[in-house]
């Protein structure tokens, strides 16, 4: 019997929370898909994700999911909506997964351990009988009159869509080594510059270093504007770390500040730094305010998310597909899409993820 040599329907390169969705969605739409991971072993930063206990959405309306993330939401407004928190939810249900709801509406399995998320779509992959890939780095991606060829160092696939779901650039040690940024740009897509998100600012200040270790649930941090306006207001723990200050309200704080930099700032030289002197975080804890101005940010390979990534402007929002390659679908933080802590960026992640692989089939 000859055998006919076809293309997959779907070739998903990145095996985190963008792409294992992506694949587990595809395969119960039908579509032939593979899932190829650099890493040993599938959703190595979903492992890790809130002290490895996996918050994984936020129990509330699409309407305010997207009132929260900010800057991104015209552009993922349709994903969010067509995916809400609700849905990932019941969907996890659905997978006898055991949840537990926090009460500010976090999400977490059950058991507080980021592994029954992971291994609750290893299981739907493995059901479905799709082909997961592991330890096998991506290489290059060559455009066909009916696809790509998708080269590995081993060997090739043909494909006839691809979609990057390969993450930002942070904690590189567990894959994300900017791979997808680097062959949208390959292949004529912008990329915005990178910036840490949700990461801790350091200070030598000594009313932070003598605190160093300690953790105060009930902390806020505040932006004042240079007009004195607040700009910015959270409550949340605030950490006080040997570099200076992290926890919940202080890594929000910080993705809102680069944003606000980002807004604002001309080409002239300098001028991010004039913005971030002008701004003052004000953290309450312990019944104290302390006040800074031109705090830095700790490096982007540390940042729970990375800012920054493919142009959301050669990408369209409405199926997730490139404006400039056609079958190529991106979804996730490799995209410039970003959410403050608390769930909403694996939401991003799965939406997105989602969007592309309904566009497909």
């Amino acid at each position: 019997m000859a055998l006919k040599h076809t293309p997959v329907k779907l070739a998903v390169v990145g095996g985190g929370a963008a792409g294992m969705f992506a694949a587990a969605v595809a395969a119960e739409r039908g579509l032939s898909t593979v899932l190829i991971e650099r890493k040993a072993r599938l959703g190595s930063k979903v492992l890790m994700t809130a002290n490895g206990r996996c918050n994984f959405t936020k129990d509330i309306s699409a309407e305010d999911f997207l009132r929260d993330v900010g800057d991104c939401a015209p552009f993922v407004a349709r994903a969010v909506r067509e995916c809400p928190p609700r849905k990932i939810i019941q969907g996890f249900k659905s997978l006898d997964v055991p949840l537990r709801r926090m009460p500010d509406a976090r999400m977490f399995p059950a058991d507080g351990k980021a592994t029954t998320i992971v291994h609750a779509f290893g299981d739907l992959l493995r059901n479905n009988e799709v082909p997961v890939l592991t330890n096998c780095a991506v290489t290059g991606l060559q455009p066909q009159k009916n696809g790509f060829i998708v080269a590995t160092k081993n060997f090739t696939l043909w494909a006839e869509n691809v979609l990057l779901a390969t993450g930002g650039v942070s904690y590189p040690k567990l894959g994300s080594v900017g791979d997808g940024q680097n062959f949208a740009r390959d292949l004529g897509h912008r990329l915005v510059p990178y910036r840490p998100g949700l990461i801790g600012l350091e200070t030598s200040d000594p009313r932070i270093v003598k605190r160093a270790g300690r953790r105060f649930e009930d902390g806020r941090a505040k932006v004042i504007g240079p007009d004195g306006a607040v700009l910015f207001d959270y409550r949340g723990e605030v950490d006080c770390e040997t570099f200076g200050l992290s926890g919940a309200a202080i890594y929000n704080a910080q993705r809102f500040i680069e944003h606000y930099i980002v807004r604002n700032a001309d080409s002239a030289r300098g001028a991010e730094d004039r913005i971030r002197a002008s701004l003052t975080l004000e953290v309450w804890f312990e019944h104290e305010r302390l006040s800074f101005n031109g705090l830095r940010p700790r490096p982007v390979k540390e940042a729970i998310v990375t800012l920054g990534g493919v142009s959301l402007d050669d990408v369209n929002p409405e199926t997730m597909e490139s404006r400039l390659v056609p079958h190529l679908y991106f979804a996730g933080e490799v995209l410039d899409i970003d959410g403050p802590t608390g769930g909403y960026n694996l939401t991003l992640a799965f939406a997105t993820a989602r969007k592309a692989v309904a566009s497909i089939a």
